[in-house]
């Protein structure tokens, strides 16, 4: 089963942290967003392996933009 990780707001992608093919944990950041002078970690909800990344720094996302999609790993193994 696959996630997708979505725009919580308007915001500057600031830092790709994960890329395609990386291995995430619950809870690991995936892009950093900078609004409003403040930095906002966006975070995967589950353990797996990021299939794609729909943004790259500079980019400007908007409200329910997807940031990324990350194939959940087999239960026990996050």
């Amino acid at each position: 089963m696959a996630d997708e990780i979505r725009a919580e707001m308007v915001a500057n992608v600031l830092e790709v942290v994960a890329r395609e093919g990386t291995r995430v944990g619950d809870g690991d950041t995936v892009v950093l967003l900078e609004s409003m002078k403040m930095e906002i970690p966006v975070l995967t909800e589950h353990g797996g392996t990021v299939v794609s990344v729909a943004v790259k720094e500079g980019d400007v996302v908007q409200g329910g933009d997807l940031i990324a999609v990350v194939e959940r790993a087999p239960e026990g193994e996050e």
